[in-house]
């Protein structure tokens, strides 16, 4: 996994839910940056959250708060079926 998927669900290492907003560029360097916003109740309310893609992506080393046992940060959420892109409420 070299590039993150805009409109996905990830989950991190230690096991919330995040919706991938889009990507954006630091103006200095042109690095790639992950603009997303977690899908809890949160303290920071609804902020949006960036992170640069390659430090989103990277594997991570064994250590005991990873309790999804994860490769890598944050892992495409396959198991998930609710589409979180379109406006789910009942009319």
């Amino acid at each position: 996994m070299n590039k993150v998927e805009i409109g996905e669900v990830y989950r991190h290492f230690k096991g919330n839910y995040y919706f991938v907003e889009n990507i954006a560029y630091n103006s200095e360097n042109k690095e790639r940056m992950v603009v997303y916003k977690p899908l809890y109740p949160s303290e920071e309310g609804s902020c949006m959250w960036v992170r640069p893609e390659k430090m989103f992506l990277e594997e991570i080393p064994e250590r005991p708060d990873n309790i999804t046992g994860q490769k890598h940060r944050f892992e495409l959420a396959k198991e998930l079926t609710f589409d979180y892109t379109k406006n789910n409420k009942e009319e």
